[in-house]
């Protein structure tokens, strides 16, 4: 008796330590709109990755072991900063009840100019493949923008479909504490899963 309740409280506990974990490091996010198209459709679902962009002030590391020195950056990133061309998660900045999904385009400091629907990062042309076309002109909400240099720690992400995306050209970027993080893997439809497996 006493051997069965030591395997089911071993048991109960590295469930919860599971659950835990997963809770922490990934999210499902289920895409809701055409914004993304053709690279994610409506109704899809993608696990989001919650660990890769975690990060922490260097105030807090500064308090935590006083003998470090500062150097220039606010925040320290133990495995990357969202990096261009990434597909983040991030709360909606005009109402954080609700999740997004784009693409990051621009990172601090990088100076945003677009015309007739061509992205320009720091003066050069963006190679964007996963666009279907390049087809908008400078009229609309959706028009040129810029020149714009994105501030310090926030993000300017723009929709796969430009021409049907609410994104930073309308609202702004994303303060970099709204974003959840970065999306993995789609596992639903299941012909999504094969795909990024090579099934």
């Amino acid at each position: 008796m006493r051997r069965f309740l030591r395997d089911l409280i071993e048991t109960v506990l590295m469930a919860l330590v599971i659950y835990l974990a997963l809770q922490f490091s990934v999210q499902p996010y289920k895409v809701e709109g055409s914004s993304m198209h053709p690279t994610l459709q409506q109704g899809e679902y993608v696990l989001v990755n919650k660990l890769v962009y975690w990060h922490f002030s260097e105030d807090f590391l500064i308090r935590v072991a006083p003998f470090l020195s500062e150097d220039d950056d606010s925040n320290i990133w133990p495995a990357h900063p969202p990096r261009r061309g990434e597909i983040v998660i991030f709360k909606f900045p005009l109402d954080t009840s609700r999740n997004f999904v784009k693409r990051v385009i621009g990172v601090p400091g990088d100076v945003i100019e677009i015309t007739n629907g061509v992205v320009f990062v720091n003066g050069v042309r963006l190679d964007e493949p996963y666009l279907m076309s390049h087809s908008e002109v400078c009229t609309g909400r959706y028009g040129c923008r810029g020149p714009y240099e994105v501030p310090a720690d926030t993000y300017y992400v723009l929709g796969d479909n430009r021409g049907a995306s609410d994104d930073s050209r309308n609202w702004g970027p994303v303060p970099v504490e709204d974003i959840i993080g970065r999306e993995w893997v789609s596992y639903w439809p299941l012909d999504n899963l094969r795909s990024t497996l090579g099934f």
